[in-house]
């Protein structure tokens, strides 16, 4: 079965196209992103603007032609925080249905985070110990505790990039006083997760492609290191070489980000706050194992079709 599935993210609607076979394996056909950034604007207002809302649909036609093209059997397209938080989301679905004839599912994070896992479960080799799977988007962040059996405990919070871009709007190159802020909020918001970490103990973070995906191509291009490919799901970051890298990225101007190896444009304003976030969540839960998993929410989708 050919199968389309959209991720209508906050900052990005990505679109993947497989064949699945009986057995749950499947076949990448193809796939495409679009920079849509749905929350520009007005992401912590709980709407969204009209300029950012046309991208998005005028992104969704061009998925549907593509979609149209290829002779898919069956699309799943799922909403996520910008969509399910703004006072206009419904308003983006039916639009969405009238113009480009998709029809959106909008789904609550609890379920996002159930589906990010099962992707995770499938790209990085996991065992019975517990791990911490973080997947840093525009509009939420998703935090689970997991093994390779199941999931231990999961919670969605309004914690995206471009949330905290917007509430913390940085200087360039971002101030100590902003980074306090921000360290200050997650202080603030993170006692769930720190809670269920106490109890839980989980011994990695296991980081979920977006913007961790990005740290391994930086990583890559600062060290000479092994990009990105289709060939590899998980990637191990040595922590003792990320460091220094994610502190070069985070006192780095717009200008020199835009320059640096292996960072792709639409993640040159937001790769800060995800370095900021990352660094926070590996020194507060005391974790000295990081791994990369380049499959995520969409992947999730498709292993777990019944």
């Amino acid at each position: 079965m050919k199968i389309a599935v959209i991720d209508l993210g906050t900052n990005t609607f990505n679109l993947l196209i497989v064949e699945r076979h009986a057995n749950g394996t499947y076949d990448k056909l193809g796939s495409k992103r679009i920079p849509v950034k749905l929350g520009e604007g007005s992401i912590n207002k709980g709407f969204i603007a009209e300029i950012p809302f046309n991208r998005g649909i005028k992104a969704l036609k061009e998925y549907a032609a593509i979609i149209k093209e290829q002779n898919i059997e069956k699309v799943i397209a799922l909403a996520t925080s910008a969509i399910r938080t703004a006072s206009n989301g419904l308003d983006f679905v039916a639009k969405a249905k009238e113009e480009a004839g998709i029809n959106i599912e909008v789904i609550d994070g609890d379920r996002e985070a159930e589906l990010i896992y099962y992707g995770n479960r499938k790209a990085v080799k996991m065992t019975n110990d517990l791990s911490l799977i973080m997947d840093i988007g525009g509009g939420s962040t998703e935090f689970i505790i997991a093994n390779s059996d199941t999931i231990i405990w999961k919670q969605s919070f309004l914690l995206g990039a471009a949330r905290l871009l917007e509430l913390i709007q940085p200087s360039d190159p971002i101030a100590e006083s902003e980074i306090s802020k921000l360290y200050a909020y997650f202080d603030q918001q993170l006692v769930p997760l720190f809670e269920a970490c106490k109890l839980n103990k989980p011994l990695e973070l296991i980081g979920s492609s977006g913007a961790f995906d990005s740290i391994v191509d930086m990583m890559a291009g600062e060290y000479d290191g092994q990009e990105l490919s289709n060939h590899k799901t998980e990637h191990s970051i040595d922590l003792k070489k990320y460091f220094p890298l994610s502190e070069k990225i985070i006192h780095s101007t717009y200008n020199e980000r835009l320059k640096t190896k292996g960072l792709i444009e639409m993640r040159v304003d937001m790769i800060v706050i995800s370095c900021l976030f990352a660094d926070y969540i590996l020194k507060q839960l005391d974790l000295d194992k990081l791994r990369v998993s380049t499959y995520s929410l969409k992947e999730g989708v498709i292993f777990n079709i019944k």
